[in-house]
Formats: structure tokens, C-alpha cells, sequence
């Protein structure tokens, strides 16, 4: 039986399920925007996980969820960066080979971390499409087995495992803001949070350049959309038009998505730095983005998720000391 929808139940066995693998990263309330918005802002600081994004749990409970034939096969992964390092740390763990394909897109930094985990990485085209060809080839002729970055069940309910401390840490939390790609990470939490919080609203952020699920979302099915490159490169690469489980799940779950130009990711980029004292990657600091840019209000409390940290860190020193009409040259 195919599987149509995570679910708490399974949200709540994958916490089970990578319990001492996963850090419970904490939530603090930040004064700077609590000041400036006129309620609670609570950041939700998972940029500090082991592997410095949100992709460890997903990828932990996959890894943990496979049978010993499965292992011994081996796992690939198309991935922007964040999702193969994760991959490439759980499959260290239980000593399987990993191959993570990437294109061109990806920057540097992400690459050397993947492959100081000692997972293989094969560079192939100029969007995630390309590099997912070059996996189904591995799956088809070496038999490794597939645990793509969102559209997978395993995924989805281990990166829930966030939505659950996200509720537990601010119970009373009226909006939640979460990044939105090809939304194993929104639907994922949207199924926690909702299932404990029905009236918590979650909004799914992303860059206006390229955002698939959003286009995928109006068009009412998943539609290809050009891959650009962008603050957020996270945030990049298509739904796949076979999509199983997150098109439905973020189209059912999610109350709104909102878009930002790389002006406003910067700004967030900067805040998250200067106010905050912490480094984000373009795809972490959306949530601080979008309100800062005023795109979304405040009638209670609201949990921004900073998901990640993987950023160059000299792109990241020209984003906030430069003035802000020049951060474009950070792409």
C-alpha cells in the first residue's frame, strides 16, 4: 500500500527513532523583533544542529528506517548541499556508502563538507533535474537505494520532528514560519504542528527566484520552474512532476506562502548577524525576511525557523558589511 500522507503518528515514531542522533535544538525569544513586530518572535535555532541544518533528521530517520539488505546496497541523494551533508553524516554513522549528486549550482563550502564525511559527490548539470537523472541511473545500474531530499516519507516525518519541538517549546504559538522548498520540511512540520495546534497558522517562505512549489501550488499540479541562482540556493530545485506526498500536503496544510526578493533575504541575512548574533544562510533567515519586509503580521506569538547555517562565509561578510544595494554580487 503507497503511502498519501504523514501523519502525527509517524511524526512521533521518527522522534523515537532518532532519539541521540538529533540535537533538540533550542527557541529563544528575540527582543529586536519582538520590539519591532509588537509581539513574542521566538527563534527556532536549528542552524545549530549537528550538521548545521534542519536535513539531519530527515535524512537520520531514512537511514535508520532502511533494512540490512537496503544498507549494504547503499544510499544516493540529489541534493542542494544541506540534504547530502546530512546524508552523508547518518550514512558515516552506520558505516553505509554514500553518493550525493549535486549540479553546478551548489557552492563550494557545501561540497567540501560532503565530502569530508567521506561520501562520494558527482557533479552533473546546472539544476537539481540533472543531478536526479544521474541518480536514478545509480539506483537502475548499481542498486543503491534512493532517499531523495523531501519527497519521501521517511524524510518528511523526521524533518517533523521539528514541528513537535517548535509546538512543545512555544505551546501557544499563533503563526509559524518555515521555509518552503520542495516542502519535506513544510509538510512535515505542518502535520506536527497541526496535529497538536489545529488554529497554529503555517506560512511557507521562500525566494521569488525559482520557487517551484509556490508555482507548482498556483498551477494546481507540479510544474517545472527554471532553477536561478539565488541567496537562498537551499531553497532551489524543482517538486518533481511525479510528486507523491508534498505538493498534497503543503497544498492541504499550509495557510499561505510567501515569496522575497534577494534584497529581502539579505536583510535578513544581516539582521539575523548584527541583531541576533547568529549566522544564517540566505534559505535560514526567510522567516526574519519576511517580517522584516513586513510581508506577514503578528496577532501572537510566531516561531521563525533559521534552518540552516551552511553558508561561504566570504559571501556572508560581503552580505552584511556591504551597503545593501550592492549584496546582489553575493549570488
Amino acid at each position: 500500500m503507497i503511502m498519501t500522507r504523514v501523519t502525527l503518528e509517524h511524526i512521533r515514531a521518527a522522534r523515537e527513532r532518532i532519539a541521540g542522533k538529533v540535537e533538540r535544538t533550542p527557541t529563544v525569544l528575540s527582543p529586536s523583533l519582538s520590539e519591532r513586530l509588537g509581539a513574542q518572535i521566538y527563534l527556532k535555532l536549528e542552524h545549530r544542529q549537528i550538521t548545521c541544518s534542519f536535513k539531519l533528521r530527515g535524512a537520520s530517520n531514512a537511514v535508520a528506517s532502511l533494512s540490512t539488505n537496503e544498507k549494504a546496497r547503499g544510499v544516493v541523494a540529489a541534493s542542494t548541499g544541506n540534504h547530502g551533508r546530512a546524508l552523508a553524516h547518518a550514512a558515516k554513522l552506520e558505516g553505509l556508502r554514500a553518493v550525493i549528486c549535486m549540479s553546478r549550482l551548489v557552492p563550494g563550502n557545501k561540497l567540501d563538507e560532503i565530502r569530508r564525511l567521506g561520501a562520494e559527490v558527482r557533479i552533473v548539470g546546472n539544476s537539481q533535474d540533472d543531478a536526479q537523472q544521474e541518480v536514478e541511473r545509480l539506483v537502475a545500474q548499481e542498486g543503491l537505494v534512493m532517499l531523495p531530499p523531501f519527497d519521501h516519507p521517511s524524510i518528511i516525518a523526521g524533518q517533523g520532528t521539528l514541528g513537535l519541538e517548535m509546538i512543545e517549546q512555544v505551546p501557544d504559538a499563533a503563526l509559524v514560519l518555515v521555509q518552503l522548498s520542495g516542502g519535506g520540511l513544510a509538510s512535515g512540520v505542518a502535520a506536527a504542528i497541526k496535529g497538536v495546534s489545529p488554529g497554529t497558522k503555517i506560512i511557507g517562505v521562500s525566494m521569488a527566484r525559482g520557487a517551484a512549489m509556490k508555482a507548482s501550488l498556483d498551477a494546481g499540479h507540479p510544474v517545472l520552474v527554471e532553477e536561478l541562482p539565488t541567496l537562498a540556493d537551499s531553497l532551489g530545485g524543482g517538486i518533481g512532476l511525479d510528486n507523491r506526498l508534498t505538493f498534497a500536503m503543503c497544498r492541504d496544510l499550509l495557510d499561505d506562502v510567501i515569496l522575497l526578493s534577494e534584497d529581502e533575504i539579505a536583510a535578513g541575512i544581516r539582521h539575523a548577524y548584527a541583531q541576533e548574533r547568529e549566522i544564517v544562510e540566505g534559505a535560514g533567515a526567510v522567516g526574519i525576511a519576511a517580517l522584516l519586509a513586513g510581508k506577514v503580521g503578528a496577532n501572537g506569538p510566531v516561531v521563525v525557523l533559521l534552518s540552516g547555517r551552511n553558508i561561504d562565509m566570504n559571501a556572508h561578510r560581503r552580505i552584511v558589511c556591504e551597503a545593501p544595494s550592492l549584496k546582489e554580487d553575493a549570488i
